[in-house]
């Protein structure tokens, strides 16, 4: 069994709080704002997903389901297989046209990658990327990028 590591990070988004759990809703489209994530395909249950992960010569695979989901505040969920992993993100309204976005996002750490990697150094990375991937993401909601439907 692998050591878990946990990383959280914050963003302000200049959009209501409709626009932007919209946008995250569409989690298909998330490899336009999440650079590692190669991948993500929605199946035939609406709650699970298939999830690829590509980065460093490095590719992970994963199921995914949503275990809580409450329009317009929170999703969450974890993984049924493959790569264990769990994670949140919350949608805190600040204001009519502001919303702060929080996502935690905890995984094991990969037994391969274990003895190659201190998991301070790999945390630290890891929370580096997920901030420019939120960052990414309230760029696209601040765009005038149409959700598909």
């Amino acid at each position: 069994m692998g050591r878990w590591l946990e990383h959280t990070v914050t963003t302000e988004v200049k959009a209501p709080v409709d626009r932007v759990w919209a946008v995250w809703s569409d989690l298909e489209a998330m490899p336009r704002w999440m650079r590692w994530i190669e991948s993500v395909k929605t199946l035939e249950d609406p709650d699970l997903t298939d999830w690829t992960l590509a980065a460093q010569g490095f590719r992970f695979q994963w199921k995914a389901r949503i275990t809580t989901r409450v329009e317009a505040q929170q999703l969450h969920w974890e993984s049924v297989g493959g790569l264990p992993t769990k994670g949140a993100v919350r949608f805190y309204p600040e204001a009519d046209d502001r919303t702060v976005v929080k996502l935690s996002v905890t995984y094991e750490l990969p037994g391969v990658l274990a003895p190659l990697m201190e998991p301070t150094i790999l945390g630290g990375i890891v929370t580096r990327e997920l901030q420019a991937n939120l960052d990414r993401f309230r760029d696209l909601v601040e765009s005038d990028y149409a959700v598909s439907s």
